[in-house]
């Protein structure tokens, strides 16, 4: 079933019916057995008008966290290797691909997210920009996978690329993330066959698509809650971004009014406009 965050509150869509929930969205998502919370909801609950399902903010909470996993597919170490070969950076993007520890950082907080058709921001002191597809993880304070959506990790190429220490700078700002369309709660892990899809349009016309799925992640997502929770509590719980398999070319840059369409198996589609 899906979870929305609504102006009017939390939603259900099951079934093609929706239901409101009258509880904060804070508590939902942090609840280890939110599963079964949300089924038995629903079949107690009256239908509510589905329009609510229109109008939608992020699906985070604003005591929450994002946080962001780098280099876990093979395409994603090209890309940085490529963007970084003139700094000298290139080894560091092969060497954490193969290592035991995976590239962890904090993405953003609530303020600098943006929900489902809401505007994305590239950086005024950036030249290459682009947005990078990722599953993202819904995990509750005790570290368990509680939910899955879609997440934009808006990224700085041409500020990485000049130092991969200036990599906070390429990803934190106003806006530089996108978190929708909903939270999808499922009782077993996603099929390995998950497909992501994104699709850039400018003017009405496509500029960019590409497809990966999520079994060429190569590390799994348990590992990646686990080094993200290994020295870090999170009491309202967190999402986590696992990396991008999509990357566009280096003769790609995002504009001002480009849509981009980000959609996972199951879960649905997040749309956003570049401001």
């Amino acid at each position: 079933m899906k979870l929305f965050n609504t102006t009017k509150g939390p939603a259900i869509e099951q079934e093609g019916y929706c239901y409101l929930i009258d509880e904060a969205w804070e508590d939902l998502v942090n609840d280890d057995n939110l599963y079964e919370k949300l089924h038995r909801l629903a079949l107690k609950l009256p239908p509510a008008d589905k329009a609510i399902l229109q109008q939608l903010l992020p699906t985070i909470s604003p005591r929450q966290e994002l946080w962001a996993c780098g280099v876990t597919y093979l395409r994603s170490k090209i890309g940085r290797q490529e963007e970084s070969k003139d700094a000298g950076g290139a080894d560091f993007y092969a060497k954490v691909y193969e290592a035991e520890r995976p590239e962890v950082f904090f993405k953003a907080t609530h303020h600098r997210i943006v929900g489902h058709e809401g505007k994305v921001r590239i950086r005024q002191d950036s030249t290459w920009d682009v947005p990078e597809p990722e599953l993202t993880l819904v995990v509750s304070s005790s570290g368990k996978i509680i939910g899955y959506t879609i997440g934009n990790d808006m990224s700085s190429r041409s500020i990485e690329g000049e130092n991969p220490l200036y990599l906070p700078q390429a990803k934190t700002y106003d806006a530089c993330a996108a978190l929708g369309p909903c939270v999808y709660v499922v009782r077993d892990p996603l099929p390995a066959d998950t497909q992501i899809q994104l699709t850039i349009t400018r003017g009405g016309n496509t500029v960019f698509t590409g497809a990966i799925t999520i079994d060429q992640m190569k590390r799994s997502v348990e590992e990646l809650v686990s080094f993200v929770y290994k020295e870090c509590s999170f009491p309202y719980g967190c999402l986590i971004m696992t990396g991008t398999g999509i990357v566009p070319g280096h003769n790609f840059t995002l504009l001002s009014g480009d849509v981009i369409s980000i959609t996972i198996d199951a879960i649905g589609t997040l749309v956003n406009t570049v401001q």
